[in-house]
């Protein structure tokens, strides 16, 4: 009965609350959880969300809640206690419904935080108690929807619907389906945690292959930046030093050390922005990551 729609007989009132008699078992209706515009009386039938609030007195609201039994819906995560779950708000004034331990991940570091994200339906098992329970792959899948082509490299910001140790499965804002391999992250990623990243790819299995590292030119330092502004400067994008080149002439030109220039363009020849001319002592810029950056 409790975590359902039911419809009742009003057998009470007082200035505050109905009170509403659902097979056999009396129900309080605060006035405040009224939706229906004409006020009702004693003896008429009215029908509300029935539940347990958090001191276990039984109450009826017809602000119906974002999950119920056969529907689901986002919640936010209010508290976690790891002897028992994680309680989540499903739009109830006075009750937080409880994911259990027996559904969240075993490792505990992968478990949802506060204001966290999680999509639940409610079940009541044959205690009357209220459990909201997890989406599955099956209801993921009938949620999404394809994605365009051409993604790579575009951002995307979604939520995390299953943690494991391979990765982090994610259904992004537009309701694609993504996949973070623990590799692309700079760490593990929880159940219920809001993801921002970038597509690297297409999987075998129709997902959105994604990372949470920094772009390449999102890791450049101080030092890379000003040679790449250097060389944008110049008409030809080269410029007469290479890692071989006089410290002091180093310095004078770009103000820094010679192992700390070195460095810079290390890194730059690293992530194939520019190449370097042993023979001609010279470096030259020939992918621009501000160009790569606004495409």
């Amino acid at each position: 009965m409790l975590g359902t729609v039911a419809t009742g007989k009003i057998i009470d009132q007082n200035e505050n609350s109905f009170y509403v008699q659902v097979e056999g078992i009396t129900y309080e209706l605060k006035q405040k959880e009224l939706t229906q515009d004409e006020r009702p009386n004693l003896g008429d039938q009215i029908q509300g969300f029935l539940y347990d609030d958090k001191q276990h007195n039984r109450q009826m609201t017809q602000f119906l809640p974002f999950a119920q039994a056969d529907q689901y819906g986002w919640s936010k995560v209010t508290e976690v206690k790891y002897d028992l779950g994680v309680f989540v708000d499903i739009g109830l004034p006075d009750k937080d419904v409880v994911v259990s331990v027996d559904d969240l991940p075993f490792d505990k570091s992968h478990w949802p935080h506060k204001d966290d994200q999680l999509l639940v339906h409610l079940e009541t098992d044959h205690k009357d108690r209220i459990w909201a329970k997890l989406a599955d792959e099956d209801i993921f899948n009938q949620l999404s929807t394809h994605f365009p082509n051409n993604m790579e490299n575009r951002d995307i910001f979604g939520t995390v619907y299953s943690s494991r140790e391979v990765g982090a499965f994610v259904i992004t804002s537009d309701y694609y389906l993504g996949f973070v391999h623990s590799s692309q992250m700079g760490r593990p990623l929880r159940l219920g945690e809001q993801f921002k990243g970038r597509v690297i790819g297409v999987s075998q299995y129709g997902r959105l292959n994604l990372s949470s590292l920094p772009r390449a030119f999102e890791e450049i330092d101080e030092d890379a930046e000003m040679i790449l502004m250097s060389l944008r400067r110049k008409s030809d994008l080269t410029l007469p030093f290479y890692d071989k080149s006089d410290a002091q002439e180093i310095k004078n030109y770009f103000g820094i050390s010679k192992s700390s220039f070195k460095r810079a363009i290390g890194h730059l020849l690293k992530v194939k922005y520019i190449t370097e001319d042993k023979v001609a002592g010279t470096i030259t810029l020939i992918k621009d990551p501000k160009a790569i950056e606004n495409e």
